[in-house]
């Protein structure tokens, strides 16, 4: 099964049966690796990486793919681009499709990203926008069923804002058959969008996607506890405002993780505010995984760029 020459923007538009083949060559390529071995299908193959926010993991784990798959990148700046000085999307998309082979974006506005979508003749893939973050939970779902040894049939409570993550991990759960509940302040909901695609397709895989207000009613019996920043880039105006409502309620601490199943995993994306949505207790105890799940956006990311542009010979495995 080959993505050649797809965008990926949202996870909405994989299939279950996509996204467990990207999970599958990931752990194959995190094997390969741990062995000192690599396969490099991606020789001569550029990406373009835009970045409108900060990134750390983004940034050096796209780079790092294309490296170990043979292939380079050239890293641009928001600031570093015509887009700063009133070119439009649409021209730089054109215009980057003539030099690279893929471009990944991080943009401020999830329409920007649709956009240079729509004009690239290259794959686009979302590094992060202001309503998903796919790159991130194609991560969380390798971690997930490196753990758990499945995905079908668990149970995630999301913990916080509703926000870009919540967003794309309702879609990325109900097409892989795990439960979701998020428990958010009713100001702060994922995108109704977002949800009623999970409501939709939970029918079909046997899952169940609801949103509660109490945390405690989502972390009960739960196998992965998952919470994210409250103040996500570009809300830092609202900082004060946000952490009134979210805190204390909000916050993952042991006496909420005492609710999960004794063998509940706990996950953050990262970066974490230790004392605001998570106690350090609970980020750095037994509980915690997020840093084999840091560790898996490099080889989901290599699995993503060598399904997008690899031949398919390059990737029987």
């Amino acid at each position: 099964m080959s993505l050649k020459g797809r965008d990926i923007l949202s996870l909405t538009e994989l299939s279950s049966e996509e996204i467990t083949r990207i999970l599958d060559v990931a752990t194959f390529l995190k094997s390969e690796r741990k062995q000192g071995r690599f396969r490099q299908p991606l020789v001569h193959k550029t990406l373009a990486l835009i970045f409108q926010k900060p990134s750390t993991r983004t940034r050096v784990s796209f780079e790092v793919a294309m490296t170990d798959l043979g292939g380079g990148t050239v890293t641009l700046s928001g600031g570093e681009i015509q887009i700063i000085r009133g070119e439009t999307v649409e021209d730089t998309a054109r215009t980057l499709s003539r030099y690279v082979d893929a471009i990944m974006a991080r943009t401020n506005r999830h329409s920007d990203i649709v956009e240079l979508a729509e004009h690239a003749t290259v794959p686009v893939i979302n590094g992060l926008s202001d309503l998903y973050h796919p790159s991130q939970v194609l991560a969380d779902l390798q971690t997930i069923r490196e753990k758990k040894g499945r995905l079908e049939g668990l149970r995630l409570a999301w913990v916080g804002d509703g926000n870009n993550m919540c967003n794309t991990l309702l879609v990325g759960c109900s097409k892989t058959g795990i439960s979701m509940m998020a428990a958010t302040p009713a100001k702060y909901r994922p995108n109704k969008a977002a949800y009623d695609i999970a409501k939709r397709v939970s029918k079909k895989t046997g899952g169940e996607v609801k949103l509660v207000e109490d945390p405690e009613e989502a972390v009960r019996d739960a196998d992965i506890v998952v919470t994210d920043t409250f103040v996500s880039m570009g809300d830092d105006a609202s900082r004060e405002e946000r952490l009134k409502v979210f805190l204390p309620i909000y916050q993952v601490n042991s006496k909420l993780m005492s609710l999960a199943k004794p063998d509940a995993i706990f996950m953050h994306c990262l970066p974490a505010h230790r004392g605001e949505e998570v106690t350090a207790d609970v980020i750095d105890g037994a509980h915690s995984v997020v840093w084999d799940e840091a560790e898996n956006r490099l080889h989901s990311q290599k699995a993503m760029l060598s399904l997008l542009l690899a031949e398919d010979t390059a990737l029987r495995i």
